[in-house]
């Protein structure tokens, strides 16, 4: 036999597009060429495969090799596809013979002593390959990261040499081997609690109702009011992730080769970039597409301190991913696109000498600084809460509050209710089932009216109380919207209501 296939699959963004490896032994002078929009990485496969080969005890032929990889119009890059050409020229050269080979995949970067070393985007690769029913080998580095996984077929192998003695039926490889976890408190868990916050007792009620209902929320007050401290502590009362929001997350970080906790996989994920991060760095790109903080945040909490501070570039950046669930980066040789469902906390000082009452800056250089943040992007934010300095009283108080697992049980019960009667969080609800799911009696439609008018609320805004009312409504277990409901929404609106106060000075 002179050709050979076998099949692998290539990164693209969140995709993996199945790649076929041709291989044809022909006549002519011995050389060895890939052809199919192979980038450097690639091409070096050839001395890697040559060496692994040879130091495997296996023959490496004397004739003209040509290795295809289709289709040809993707770009193909890293080690990944080793694996899968080292296969087809055992297959083309009679050294190896499997009538199934059409079944299996193979993922894979050799080491010229023909060790098999881990890939990049192992989980995007598993998932595809799982739709099409089709067993995988993979790096024994990454199998316990693929167990993730639980449909999958796959094979973990150290060797080339081990997946030729599986495939000549010689020494048969496991199937899907189980990893044993135990669900730990990570270090954030143990060091953040929701007691430690000394006071703020609204901005710890509008932590809880935007952990309830996934609403995006600023923090507005003077340094050292606890910003950063609560927005820390979300994540220990927010509800695990399902199976498939964890998978998702995991897949995201499978693709920029970061780390992930397999025992403590469905904690949702924090992110807190610095505000001189670029465009690029938030919202994801490269030549080479990857995501950004905002992917990385995917099904858990972005945090943004000191946001006037950030480009008002990079803050508009954020605004159709916030609205959208997923950010598309497109460059000129290619397009991808990533989940981008996060929860945003953001936090600023309302004035650029600290606090807007200490007579250090005027009314227009306070208003000035807070006109960095745009309107459309304040718009998206469901939540805004004021947090006054902490008295020395409170400072001293030995009073102890709710901890993280007490607020984390009423956070649950109400993310049950409203998985149970919509099928997500309330502040993903459109403006068809605001109208299906949170109903408002005349009298309450009326006050909301009045307020929206003397607030000059946005109708995105108008929406956004709505659904925090659902939410509020949701954490003490009432089945229809009230008007105190209502009346709590709106009081979490204290960016607008302190640029209205500094417009009218």
């Amino acid at each position: 036999m002179s050709f050979a296939r076998t099949y692998s699959r290539a990164l693209l963004g969140m995709q993996a597009p199945e790649v076929v490896v041709e291989v044809h032994l022909s006549n002519g002078l011995p050389s060895f060429s890939i052809v199919g929009l192979p980038e450097t990485s690639v091409k070096e496969s050839k001395d890697r495969v040559r060496s692994a080969l040879v130091n495997s005890q296996f023959l490496f032929p004397d004739s003209r090799i040509t290795v295809n990889l289709a289709p040809a119009d993707l770009p193909k890059d890293g080690g990944r596809f080793d694996l899968a050409i080292a296969i087809g020229i055992l297959l083309a050269s009679g050294q190896l013979q499997n009538s199934e080979i059409d079944h299996y995949e193979f993922y894979g970067e050799l080491a010229l002593s023909g060790e098999i070393r881990t890939v990049n985007a192992i989980l995007p690769s598993i998932m595809a390959a799982t739709r099409n029913k089709r067993c995988c080998y993979i790096p024994h580095a990454d199998d316990e990261l693929a167990s993730l996984i639980e449909d999958a077929n796959r094979k973990a192998v150290i060797s080339l040499q081990q997946v030729w003695l599986d495939l000549n039926g010689q020494q048969s490889l496991p199937f899907n081997q189980i990893y044993s976890r135990h669900t730990e408190k990570s270090n954030t868990e143990i060091e953040f609690d929701l007691s430690d916050v000394k006071g703020q007792l609204q901005g710890k009620r509008a932590l809880e109702i935007a952990a309830a209902g996934a609403h995006n929320l600023l923090f507005l007050g003077p340094p050292g009011t606890g910003k950063s401290m609560l927005a820390q502590r979300m994540t220990g009362i927010m509800p695990e992730m399902t199976n498939s929001e964890a998978l998702e997350t995991a897949a995201v970080y499978s693709i920029t080769g970061q780390q992930l906790n397999l025992n403590n996989w469905k904690k949702r994920p924090y992110r807190n970039p610095h505000h001189t991060c670029s465009a690029v760095a938030l919202v994801g790109g490269s030549s080479n597409p990857k995501p950004g903080e905002i992917s990385l945040s995917h099904n858990g909490i972005l945090f943004l301190d000191e946001l006037p501070e950030f480009e008002r570039k990079v803050l508009d950046s954020l605004r159709e991913p916030m609205e959208t669930g997923k950010v598309m980066v497109s460059r000129a040789a290619r397009q991808s696109e990533f989940p981008a469902r996060f929860q945003l906390i953001a936090a600023l000082n309302p004035s650029p000498t600290g606090c807007h009452t200490d007579k250090r800056a005027s009314p227009d250089q306070v208003l000035k600084y807070l006109s960095k943040i745009s309107g459309p992007f304040i718009d998206r934010i469901d939540l805004q809460v004021e947090l006054p300095r902490i008295s020395s009283q409170e400072l001293q108080s030995q009073q102890t509050t709710e901890t993280n697992e007490q607020v984390k049980s009423r956070v649950k019960l109400a993310r049950e209710i409203q998985l149970k009667r919509q099928y997500k969080a309330n502040a993903y609800l459109t403006n068809k089932e605001i109208s299906l799911f949170c109903p408002l009696d005349e009298g309450t439609l009326v006050y909301l009216a009045k307020i929206s008018e003397k607030l000059g609320l946005s109708p995105r805004s108008y929406h956004r109380v709505i659904k925090v009312s659902r939410t509020i409504a949701d954490l003490k277990r009432c089945k229809n919207i009230n008007i105190n409901h209502l009346k709590e929404a709106l009081s979490y609106r204290s960016f607008e209501r302190l640029l209205a106060q500094l417009a009218k000075v």
